[in-house]
């Protein structure tokens, strides 16, 4: 397979492309898990089309181009998972081509051929949830932008005020996913250390990375809802985090092997001769990457191989070069066959996988509940879970319980008894699941509250008729 994508011909495009199409088909054969996160990001589309605005009529942390796409989904598809899944296809096309049509336009690599597309569709799918349209996904597309002007900037004997491209195209992958903002350090210094960029340049790379966020946030105060999206946006970005032991697990048996191939392949780039100075540059631009993705882990709201899909180009740029160190050619072969058979059993083993599978992600798939009667009624969860959504809608602002809790676990602050009375009028419940015990002292802070609701089995209260 190597040697068949070292050929430098204009049909090896056409070859990436059906390759891509061809490691999703059986995926969408036998049906992949459904995904909390794709649920709630459904959710917020259906509620945004519903005339609700994001972040003070809907409490979630989804980031507002983000939001805005799955507000054209649902516009136009409504609740599919198919649509998420053709569209992350077509996102990830755009990648693997674009990624491999810069490396050769640019000759970052010392001969032109197609082996980086091919690593970046490995590396693409190591996961299941890599196969819907993410923010992480979206918002990588922008910062591959960002890459090629990068790299144009450093062949040039001197920067040119196309940096503001870059920052621009940083900030509007913030905009898709808050995590891609530490990539502002990497363009930074990248330009600093491998461009002839002036600090104006850099003042212009910098508000370039500032524009769409400024206008993003003036957007919102205009509307009247800036302190809301402050709240649930801006600071929800530094505090909220749902981590578990058990998704570390399942991310480390995922992601160790696409890891560990990247950092040899950049530990094999020192003992290596016969690169010109700009290849080397490039080389170090896409160490930074590395490293910059590093410093985004912390700012991850969950974690799932899905979030480390910023990681994709760097460890596709030095996957290449590892193959490429191997002296006879059969083993290369070997070792990228074993390599992506361990790749590929370890995503069946992730999508259908039993619960003591050491590589599935039962934390991330969305378990349907086999006795659950409740179908097509606007419901509210107190609590975590988004189950009880699957066949249901989303009813008040508080469909991100992490965000929610802060009003409704403080329930002896007057101006939040307010505002939650306020919220249910504005859009009723007919259902109301009580997971966090929440519900008696709410009805008791709320007696109008109280008299519209009856509980029919424990923790599950239903609006009286009438």
């Amino acid at each position: 397979m190597l040697s068949f994508f070292r050929v430098n011909a204009l049909y090896q495009i056409f070859s990436l492309l059906i390759l891509l199409v061809l490691s999703r088909i059986p995926s969408y054969l036998f049906g992949l898990p459904n995904l909390i996160p794709e649920l709630q990001w459904m959710l917020v589309g259906e509620q945004i089309n519903k005339g609700f605005v994001m972040y003070s009529d809907i409490w979630d942390n989804t980031a507002p181009l983000s939001a805005l796409v799955y507000a054209g989904i649902d516009k136009v598809f409504g609740r599919s998972v198919a649509a998420y899944q053709l569209l992350a296809l077509m996102v990830s096309a755009f990648q693997v081509i674009y990624f491999n049509v810069v490396i050769n336009n640019r000759d970052i690599m010392p001969k032109r051929n197609y082996l980086p597309g091919l690593m970046y569709i490995v590396f693409l799918n190591v996961s299941f949830d890599c196969c819907t349209l993410s923010p992480v996904l979206m918002g990588t597309s922008f910062l591959l932008l960002a890459f090629g002007t990068i790299v144009k900037q450093i062949n040039r004997l001197e920067a040119t005020d196309e940096v503001f491209e870059i920052g621009f195209m940083i900030g509007i992958a913030t905009l898709f996913y808050p995590p891609a903002c530490v990539f502002i350090t990497w363009a930074t210094a990248s330009l600093l250390f491998f461009s002839g960029a002036t600090i104006r340049q850099h003042s212009l790379a910098l508000f370039g990375f500032i524009f769409p966020l400024f206008l993003t946030a003036l957007f919102f105060y205009i509307n009247g809802t800036y302190e809301d999206f402050s709240r649930n946006f801006i600071s929800s970005v530094l505090e909220i985090r749902q981590y578990d032991l058990n998704d570390f697990k399942a991310l480390l048996a995922t992601l160790l092997l696409p890891l560990s191939i990247g950092v040899l392949g950049f530990l094999r780039l020192v003992n290596v001769t016969g690169f010109v100075n700009f290849q080397i540059r490039c080389q170090q631009v896409m160490m930074l990457w590395g490293l910059t993705g590093v410093l985004s882990i912390g700012l991850m709201p969950f974690i799932a191989p899905m979030q480390f899909i910023l990681f994709v180009p760097a460890i596709a740029f030095f996957a290449v070069n590892f193959f490429n160190s191997f002296k006879k050619q059969w083993l290369a072969e070997l070792a990228f066959l074993a390599s992506l058979g361990l790749i590929v059993f370890l995503y069946y083993e992730g999508a259908y996988g039993n619960k003591e599978s050491f590589a599935n992600l039962s934390n991330l798939k969305l378990q349907r509940k086999v006795d659950w009667q409740i179908r097509n009624q606007k419901v509210l969860v107190l609590g975590n879970g988004m189950e009880e959504y699957l066949d249901n809608y989303a009813a008040t602002p508080y469909l991100n319980w992490n965000l929610a809790k802060y009003e409704l676990e403080n329930l002896d602050n007057y101006e939040n008894v307010i505002s939650i009375l306020r919220n249910f009028e504005k859009d009723t419940p007919d259902v109301i699941i009580d997971k966090a015990k929440l519900a008696p002292k709410l009805f008791k802070r709320i007696p109008a509250l109280a008299r519209k609701y009856q509980e029919t089995t424990k923790g599950v209260y239903i609006k009286v008729k009438g």
